[in-house]
């Protein structure tokens, strides 16, 4: 299958250049080969290429940039994402477009279903996503949008990588916020259930694909720690201790209801899988 990726460059293609590129044909594309917002240019591109199916990872993931850059923000993540998805139902391509867990309020006192209204997103970022997912629904009614959140993966960047590089000896603590709940969730498992979804082309929708379990950033940073056997002290803090220009949502948990509705296997418990890539980062 030839499989063209957006974002080519970025931490979750690259992991799938190299998942999936091992029984298919990955093409990765980026801003150089194919501005997304300029929908000439990615029709020709897709007209070119003739992918049959197209992973949608391009966007502006900067949350507090967003903020400051709305009308860009706006331009990449929603309409950007309709121009790939007019291009792919043009070209008759399947579409998975990744999104995020922003597109919520995080308001909510339990995981997000794929069922419950996405709705009061907090951030630019979260609002342009869930416009964005809209004109992929309306351009391409085939299309399969899969929400991710708290991402880490080879070769970075993620949370993982910024508490490996703070912990180098110089720091006698590190405070981590405790008041911010999520799925910290791997490429690597996100790429294995999209290669299981290749393969199941009729589904559409709405899924979730975040690793199961959920965990704060300060406990998340213990077990980074501890699996790797560093010695850094970490102390717990209030998300208002970091003011950022974007507001990050206590409730990032998603639930997978539809993972199993679908009969597919659930996505790994973060814990292993955090185990897994650490594990291989070292060898």
């Amino acid at each position: 299958m030839r499989i063209v990726v957006t974002g080519g460059r970025g931490m979750l293609a690259r992991t799938l250049l190299r998942t999936l590129g091992i029984r298919h044909e990955v093409v990765p594309v980026d801003v150089q080969e194919a501005d997304i917002t300029d929908a000439a240019g990615v029709n020709e591109l897709f007209a070119r290429l003739r992918p049959e199916t197209v992973i949608h990872c391009a966007a502006m993931t900067q949350v507090d940039d967003c903020e400051a850059k709305r009308d860009l923000a706006f331009r990449v993540n929603a309409e950007g994402a309709g121009n790939v998805a007019a291009a792919c139902e043009r070209q008759q391509a399947r579409l998975i477009s990744i999104s995020t867990d922003y597109v919520f309020s995080g308001k909510l006192d339990r995981p997000y279903r794929e069922s419950d209204p996405a709705e009061g997103a907090q951030t630019v970022y979260g609002q342009s996503k869930r416009a964005g997912e809209l004109q992929v629904l309306a351009n391409c009614p085939g299309a399969l949008i899969c929400r991710i959140s708290w991402l880490y993966g080879p070769g970075g960047p993620s949370f993982v990588h910024t508490m490996l590089r703070l912990a180098d000896g110089s720091r006698p603590l590190l405070k981590v916020v405790n008041d911010q709940h999520g799925n910290p969730t791997s490429t690597l498992a996100v790429a294995g259930h999209l290669a299981l979804l290749l393969e199941r082309p009729e589904i559409d929708g709405i899924l979730h694909l975040t690793c199961e379990g959920d965990a704060t950033w300060y406990e998340f940073a213990q077990e980074i720690f501890r699996l790797k056997g560093i010695s850094q002290a970490v102390v717990p803090c209030a998300t208002a201790e970091f003011p950022r220009p974007a507001p990050r949502p206590p409730n990032s948990r998603l639930e997978k209801a539809r993972l199993r509705e679908l009969g597919l296997p659930p996505m790994p418990d973060w814990h292993a899988a955090l185990k897994q890539f650490l594990a291989l980062s070292s060898s």
